[in-house]
């Protein structure tokens, strides 16, 4: 899952996690025993993973286990937290998320996770899919993640708003408005020209240019030696030339501020680019005043893989056996399923994913759409892009404040593109 922003000075940050590891001693550090003598487990996420009716399930299977589930909202504050949990050696989860572009980051110290091959996790290969389980493992071997889901894409837009610009509100006639991205762009000119009452068609340059970015092949900002090729790789100046385009046609909304949560219920854009996760966030930031005006379509450009997360143990569990046993049921196949039914994470297991009843699921907040079908076809040839150590803060410390410069009218997008050169380099330090 996917979600998305970073860091803090070096100073700063080792005040914060004092203040942060006093706070968790004090009420929900991982690993610590409940009122009535149940093992608390501790699960720490961002976003909504779908994990609520699975964590009641299994405290009703495990009466002896209690388990917390701990979010936060936006990735960009939860990363800060859990490396300072880790650097303190407390504070932590049991079980903890390790989203895609982060994921390297944290995998270059083993030594903080534990290796889930000690508790058996080897039998469980074939329940993912094979890069996805590849990508679990350290470079010494240890498999220290289990996949989550992964990225598939679509784009999620609003009836009511296509409706009001004459415009098709079909999901197969939408998705034939847009096969390729110079095609979208000329379908937002239309529904701006229309005057619907919305800010733009498209929230922000933002989420295209990151849609654009999984299409791109196997490398963006990294090549597969870690070498930071952003100046150079032609994927990535292609998908910012076509944001650039974009900018007249967007809502200009920062992704992930108040004002993009609040644009999804206000109606403030009809458009947003949908990896499969997406689904929970749009739903419970449109509200149940907006189901069934939103529908799914077909994302320009053809499919892409934006997204996935793993669940690890930390080390500093205290009960690295049982918090295994919590991240095996979560990763499992079946609930796989009954997450991607609660929150929208598109399963990385090929068992879930060839399973009739997710091939059959709908979604009847987004008008009916056979999610299921619509993103689980084709998911088993979703290939993982090439995300080097600082992957995620360049894309969100570096790209995406010249993107929204360039929305802003504060920067031309040749100036902007430079300043994202030079701010590249400094994050990949």
């Amino acid at each position: 899952m996917s979600q998305t922003k970073r860091f803090l000075v070096v100073t700063a940050a080792a005040i914060t996690a004092l203040g942060m590891v006093g706070a968790c001693s004090k009420n929900t550090e991982g690993g610590a025993p409940a009122a009535d003598g149940q093992i608390k487990l501790v699960v720490d996420t961002f976003g909504d993973f779908g994990y609520k009716a699975l964590a009641a399930q299994y405290e009703k299977d495990h009466p002896n286990i209690k388990v917390e589930l701990r979010s936060t909202q936006k990735l960009d504050d939860y990363k800060p937290k859990l490396t300072q949990w880790l650097a303190a050696g407390s504070g932590a989860g049991d079980v903890v998320a390790l989203e895609e572009g982060i994921l390297n980051e944290f995998k270059t110290q083993p030594q903080n996770f534990v290796n889930l091959l000690d508790h058996g996790g080897a039998e469980l290969e074939s329940s993912f899919l094979p890069w996805k389980w590849e990508l679990g493992k350290s470079g010494d071997g240890a498999l220290l993640g289990l996949g989550t889901d992964v990225g598939g894409l679509a784009v999620c837009y609003r009836k009511d708003l296509f409706g009001k610009a004459k415009l098709p509100t079909d999901r197969e006639a939408v998705s034939k408005l847009w096969p390729t991205w110079d095609e979208f762009i000329n379908t937002g000119a239309k529904f701006n020209a229309a005057n619907t009452g919305a800010k733009g068609f498209v929230d922000s340059v933002t989420t295209s240019f990151s849609a654009m970015l999984s299409q791109a092949g196997e490398t963006n900002f990294y090549d597969r030696d870690n070498k930071v090729i952003a100046d150079s790789n032609p994927a990535v100046r292609l998908a910012w030339d076509t944001s650039m385009r974009m900018v007249d046609i967007s809502a200009k909304v920062p992704t992930w501020s108040k004002d993009w949560e609040a644009g999804f219920k206000n109606g403030s854009f009809a458009v947003s680019m949908c990896p499969s996760w997406m689904l929970g966030i749009i739903k419970t930031n449109s509200g149940p005043a907006n189901a069934g005006k939103w529908d799914v379509a077909a994302v320009p450009g053809g499919g892409g893989n934006w997204g996935g997360s793993w669940l690890t143990v930390p080390a500093q569990s205290k009960h690295p056996k049982e918090a295994y046993e919590l991240a095996k049921f979560l990763t499992s196949p079946a609930s796989q399923i009954e997450a991607f039914k609660e929150a929208g994470p598109l399963p990385s297991s090929p068992k879930a994913l060839d399973d009739p009843a997710f091939q059959a699921l709908k979604n009847d907040y987004f008008s009916n759409a056979p999610v299921g079908q619509i993103f689980g076809t084709g998911a088993k040839a979703l290939k993982p892009l090439v995300l080097g150590p600082k992957h995620q803060a360049i894309k969100e410390r570096a790209f995406e404040p010249a993107m929204q410069a360039v929305e802003q009218g504060k920067l031309t997008p040749d100036k902007a593109w430079q300043q994202a050169l030079t701010s590249t380099a400094k994050e990949a330090k």
